[in-house]
């Protein structure tokens, strides 16, 4: 057999076991006199292996693993690999799905946030907020909670969310008291009033360590998230919060 016919007797193309030869799958057979590759019936037999073991989604290393055991022990243990490879990208795509039907939902009762597609826990979050009055401070929060959405891991993001549903009925009060601070200096004596009415409104596990070179700087919030978070903001603004923080750590202690 030349290489179109041994190829469509297999059902594959004849670039495609030029590939396999290339690969060292299908090893080349002997030519003819005129230069030409005669295939026989073994050679047909190996490639139409190779194209049931492609079929069941095994990628060419994969193969060569089970053609290289002539006892057939290594395709038991690679089938096995793929079957639990194939229940976890299922497992993941159904994940997917429930996510994309509740934000379909969501975006059918027209709650989805124009900044969306958005995780279920800050759709949540965000609706509970409702409208809030033109504030920057507002903004900029709803950036930090979309940039947060992403970066967190999955089960810490579920956790904050859960606790900042519980501050975000106080978001009101604070937002005016942060966007008074805008461009006052860090000595201003606004400062503790917003970090006091702050503090209030957060919940003890929310109080964190801002990172290093930070005024309480103890290093255990991310630094480039904390980068993120304090960007932008005044140094009277960027005090209220570190003094928050600080002011519900020592709650959290004495609670205790």
């Amino acid at each position: 057999m030349r290489i179109g016919e041994i190829a469509a007797l297999v059902g594959v193309t004849p670039r495609a076991v030029r590939h396999y030869h290339q690969s060292g799958l299908l090893p080349e057979p002997a030519r003819r006199a005129n230069g030409y590759r005669e295939y026989g019936v073994r050679d047909a037999v190996l490639l139409a292996r190779i194209r049931r073991l492609t079929e069941l989604g095994l990628g060419l290393d994969e193969v060569r693993v089970v053609l290289a055991d002539d006892e057939g022990r290594g395709l038991v243990e690679v089938l096995e690999e793929l079957a639990g490879d194939l229940a976890r990208q299922e497992a993941e795509i159904r994940a997917r799905r429930e996510r994309l039907s509740a934000l379909l939902d969501e975006a059918r009762a027209g709650r989805l946030p124009a900044d969306g597609p958005l995780s279920p826990e800050l759709t949540s979050l965000l609706v509970g907020l409702g409208e809030l009055p033109e504030s920057p401070m507002a903004a900029k929060d709803r950036q930090i909670l979309a940039l947060m959405d992403v970066v967190v891991p999955e089960e810490e993001r579920a956790r904050l969310m859960s606790l900042m549903e519980g501050a975000a009925e106080h978001a009101r009060e604070v937002y005016p008291l942060l966007d008074a601070l805008s461009g006052a200096e860090a000595d201003d004596p606004r400062v503790a009033e917003a970090a006091r009415v702050l503090a209030g409104c957060l919940p003890d596990e929310l109080g964190v360590d801002m990172p290093s070179g930070a005024p309480d700087g103890a290093g255990s919030l991310d630094t480039s998230l904390a980068d993120a978070l304090f960007a932008d903001l005044a140094p009277a603004q960027s005090a209220a919060i570190h003094l928050a923080m600080r002011l519900v750590r020592e709650r959290r202690e004495q609670n205790r």
